[in-house]
């Protein structure tokens, strides 16, 4: 089979329009003497707040992180889960918890004019949530409902298989509990593990909205200046440098199709290469009108979806290439991902296209600070990794400035064919020989 005997010719878009200038919003900062630090960006287009509370929470037990993220709003000694739903329906709002291998997250978002009566609720769960044993039992049984549901998926196994591939002994590796150990835990565990990792040390608050930053940062320090705890948060080590080796094939017999994921180097945002890298990324799979995406979904019509994208963690940095693909095509769409990686290492991108991918990057900048949810987020976002909102501006400025050289010669370091850690999940005895023809294949268990 010929796999680039024909090539469609890209499709001409439409002239691409002047770059808008990115306008910062206000904002404030305060560090209260408890080490939680409170930033506030007013954000004036609708009258509500979003919060979001960033804590450190890596090197976790998993099965007690998860559960504890379950079941933090589930009560406290003087409130009812019930009772603290009902209060904040009262100012509109809502409040969740989420769990990723760096922190715990408490998001929520309610009228400007109820934010005290958040903070307050905030604080009654950070400083008495008491996990009672009812609740526990339910949401204990819902976790592993869901991690068993989860295991018959495919996009889950072969996740679960990358992120041993790429991390290896790293606390990284392994980011979904096993179900015995989530039947294990208990409320007292849960209690204890609030007591030692649920604390202000380290935790940044993040507020946007219609709000007034001193008047808000006032009412912060008020609500949370009496949240205290003696833990500490475990340092992280570095994630350790992707190690390129054998194709690593997880077999699952009788899939139609299967499920590939391509890994490479990638750079934290403050590295001088981060730019350069975000386009180069763009330039070969990182938006519908991308090189990867025009080979193997418009012009082949090996996928419907591929995408590739940059992940950062507290740790360390990967670029994820990932596309599910009919069974017979598995080892043709790796050729072609192959090609495109090499291509773009070594041939400069035309002056039209790192423009399109340009504008493209500077427009998703504009898209993501152009709601409340989406600001709140990226501050967030940023604060956890030690920047501010001003990096945005100076991001912005650093993409302006890349040229197809630097496309090239980031994409030469980073994303070479030969840098990248390569897994696949699907049927081996029907496609094996055709994988073990573009390079050594190792199998894989399922876990």
């Amino acid at each position: 089979m010929s796999t680039r005997s024909v090539t469609t010719p890209r499709r001409q878009l439409p002239p691409l329009g002047p770059t808008r200038r990115l306008k910062l919003p206000r904002q404030a900062e305060r560090t209260l003497a408890n080490g939680l630090t409170v930033i506030v960006v007013r954000r004036p287009a609708v009258p509500l707040v979003e919060l979001r509370l960033w804590m450190p929470f890596g090197r976790v037990n998993l099965a007690r992180g998860h559960l504890l993220t379950q079941t933090l709003l589930s009560g406290t000694e003087t409130m009812s889960s019930v009772q603290i739903a009902a209060e904040l329906q009262k100012i509109g709002g809502g409040l969740s918890a989420g769990l990723d291998p760096d922190r715990l997250m408490i998001s929520g978002a309610g009228l400007a004019t109820g934010l005290d009566r958040m903070l307050e609720l905030l604080a009654e769960v950070l400083t008495g949530a008491n996990y009672p044993a009812g609740w526990v039992g339910v949401e204990r049984d819902r976790l592993v409902d869901g991690i068993q549901v989860a295991r018959s998926q495919p996009g889950h196994l072969v996740r679960t298989a990358l992120l041993r591939r790429i991390f290896g002994r790293h606390p990284y590796a392994v980011q979904t509990p096993d179900p015995e150990q989530v039947r294990a835990v208990r409320p007292a565990a849960l209690r204890s593990l609030h007591a030692q990792r649920v604390h202000p040390a380290g935790a940044v608050l993040v507020l946007v909205g219609d709000l007034r930053p001193e008047r808000a940062l006032d009412a912060a320090e008020k609500a949370l200046g009496g949240w205290h705890g003696d833990g500490h948060p475990a340092d992280m080590p570095p994630a350790p440098p992707l190690e390129p080796g054998p194709l690593w094939l997880v077999d699952r017999p009788g899939s139609v199709q299967s499920s590939m994921r391509v890994a490479l180097p990638a750079v934290p945002r403050t590295h001088p290469d981060h730019a350069a890298l975000q386009l180069a990324n763009l330039v070969f799979g990182g938006y519908f009108s991308s090189r990867w995406v025009e080979n193997i979904r418009e012009d082949k019509g090996y996928t419907y979806g591929p995408h590739s994208l940059i992940e950062h963690s507290v740790a360390g940095s990967v670029l994820v290439a990932a596309a599910d693909v009919a069974t017979e095509v598995t080892a043709p769409a790796l050729l072609e991902t192959t090609y495109e990686l090499g291509r773009l290492a070594t041939v400069p991108p035309g002056v039209d296209e790192l423009e399109q991918a340009r504008q493209y990057a500077l427009g998703t900048l504009q898209l993501g600070i152009s709601t409340q949810a989406g600001l709140a987020s990226l501050v967030s976002a940023y604060a956890g990794n030690g920047l501010r909102l001003d990096f945005l501006a100076e991001h912005a400025a650093r993409l302006a400035k890349v040229g197809v050289d630097d496309v090239t010669e980031v994409a030469a370091r980073h994303l070479a064919p030969s840098r990248a850690v390569t897994v696949v999940l699907g049927d081996a005895e029907r496609i094996s020989a055709s994988l073990a023809t573009l390079a050594p294949v190792e199998t894989a268990p399922v876990q």
